[in-house]
Parts: structure tokens; C-alpha cells; sequence
């Protein structure tokens, strides 16, 4: 599988000493980031990483920063955003029994399946910067209400077009 942002990391290669890695998107990388996560813009993505064996499996702790801008869910204006996000993860062997139902605790929420002999810290962070994003970003109230002042009621509408002056929207009304 291939990712917008793949960092491979063979696991081999992984000990008990702390090993760092440093993490920065390309502008081509930013860009396919921003089309997957239906960004405006993600002008920079950089991780810093500190990645460890443990008796949990393979840790990777630090932290992720990020500029860019998404669309404000009202106005579609861009809403700037600046992250710096805390990443706390750990991939794990270790099978989940298939029970019908399992009860998570809050330590096993990041924990990811270790697949293979390597691990995909560039996904880790993409997917870290997805789960960091504001679900509903919303512009300042000042650029929200300009953009509802272009918003036309169905009353004024039609006080419109009892004026006398033409309805932009006539051609949509059912005919009959």
C-alpha cells in the first residue's frame, strides 16, 4: 500500500535504546495530505520522534506540528490552523482474541497491529495530523456573517418578485 506520507522503518533495526526521527513533508506530500484530508492548504508537517523497543511491542513518542488552512463548514472561508499535537503510540504483535465484544481502556487506544517486519512511521504521523484536525472548523464570526448576507430567503425572494425586480432564483421553482 502506498501512503502520501511514507516513512519505512524496519523494525530490526529497532532497539532498546532510544532512536530519534525526524519527520518533514515535502510540498508534494503537503499537497496529497491536504487532498485526503479535504484541506484548504497544509503548508508544513513535521514530526519529531523519539522511537523505542518495550516490553508493549515498538513505542513511538514526540511530537507533530502543522500549518494550514481548512474550510470553515458554514462559510467555506479558509480557517487558518497551527498544531502542535503530542504522539504517543505503540505497535503492537500482540493479538486481539476474536471476542464478540471488547473493552478498551484508555492505554490501548494507541495501540496499533505491527504487521510485518517494518512499520510506517510517515502513516502513523498522517494519520496522527487526521485524528488532530478540527472535525468542524468555523470561520470568526465576522467573516461568517458576510457570507450570510449573500444567503437569500425564500421571503425575500418573493418580496422580490412582487417588487417587481427579478428572482435569481425563479428559474428553479417548480413549474405546473
Amino acid at each position: 500500500m502506498t501512503t502520501e506520507l511514507s516513512r519505512i522503518v524496519r523494525i530490526d533495526g529497532i532497539g532498546a535504546a532510544p532512536r530519534r526521527e525526524v519527520i518533514a513533508a515535502t510540498p508534494a506530500e503537503c499537497a496529497a495530505l491536504a487532498a485526503r484530508f479535504d484541506l484548504q492548504a497544509l503548508d508544513r508537517l513535521t514530526a519529531d520522534l523519539t522511537v523505542v523497543r518495550d516490553v508493549r511491542g515498538v513505542a513511538v513518542a514526540g511530537r507533530l506540528s502543522a500549518a494550514g488552512a481548512q474550510a470553515c463548514v458554514v462559510s467555506a472561508e479558509p480557517v487558518p490552523f497551527l498544531l502542535d499535537e503530542a504522539v504517543d503510540l505503540v505497535f503492537s504483535d500482540a493479538a486481539v482474541g476474536e471476542a464478540a465484544e471488547i473493552e478498551l481502556e484508555d492505554v490501548d487506544l494507541d495501540v496499533l497491529p505491527l504487521d510485518g517486519d517494518a512499520l510506517d512511521l510517515g502513516e502513523a504521523v498522517a494519520q496522527s495530523l487526521g485524528l488532530a484536525l478540527d472535525p468542524y472548523p468555523r470561520a470568526p464570526d465576522d467573516v461568517r456573517a458576510a457570507a450570510a448576507r449573500f444567503v437569500v430567503s425564500e421571503a425575500e425572494a418573493t418580496a422580490a418578485a412582487e417588487a417587481g425586480r427579478a428572482n435569481p432564483f425563479a428559474v428553479l421553482r417548480p413549474r405546473g
